[in-house]
């Protein structure tokens, strides 16, 4: 196994914890995934320390109410990985429940009321000893994840760098993820398809809020 290959999933575990909420778990870890972060490759670990930075010199409610604002109020940079694919249409559901099959399959349990798309839990599984199936996951939504980077970048908020230490952890991203990203960023994620029947129990359609 190659350096960067053991470094991967230690990456994940880290921005697992700086994508969610910023609550007193985040705080208090905080000086943890410094060290961390410090001994991982550049590419992984200078996004990180970059956003620990911001966290250590910013009050904690500012912190919170700036992560709402980005996260739960921009759908640009909804952290729910299937709404770029899906947008809120019917399909979305059977999307999450391919997310919640692969965690099951792995042993994987959500807490109540928590999506299996938000970016935080995908990373927390690919991070926990499910690598090849976390990676597949997060490959098949790159699309969006690059174009939530992107924005991120363009409004200079805290969370792009974790978005750019991401990144780094996944492929080069090649012409049809290009291709759809683009088509993203022009027309956004589609919208319901009216008359359709659900393509999934209601339990696994989408509901607004943020991973807490």
């Amino acid at each position: 196994m190659t350096e960067v290959d053991h470094d991967r999933p230690v990456a994940w575990q880290a921005q697992s914890l700086l994508l969610s909420y910023p609550d007193e778990r985040v705080i208090d870890n905080a000086g943890l995934v410094r060290t961390i972060a410090e001994r991982l490759p550049e590419t992984y670990g200078a996004g990180l320390i970059a956003f620990l930075t911001y966290l250590s010199t910013t009050p904690p409610a500012a912190v919170a109410a700036e992560y709402v604002a980005t996260f739960d109020h921009r759908k640009r940079f909804s952290p729910y990985l299937t709404y770029f694919a899906y947008g809120d249409t019917r399909k979305r559901g059977m999307a999450l429940l391919r997310f919640k099959h692969a965690y099951q399959s792995a042993g994987m349990r959500l807490d109540d009321g928590e999506l299996p798309d938000h970016i935080a839990v995908v990373l927390e599984f690919a991070a926990s000893g499910n690598s090849e199936t976390g990676l597949r996951l997060l490959c098949e939504h790159r699309a969006g994840l690059e174009l939530m980077r992107r924005g991120l970048q363009e409004h200079s908020s805290p969370w792009a760098p974790v978005l750019d230490s991401v990144s780094a952890t996944l492929p080069a991203l090649g012409k049809r993820d290009r291709k759809a990203m683009l088509a993203l960023a022009e027309a956004g994620p589609p919208e319901e398809e009216v008359g359709l029947a659900p393509f999934a129990p209601p339990e696994y359609m989408p509901a607004r809020g943020v991973r807490r």
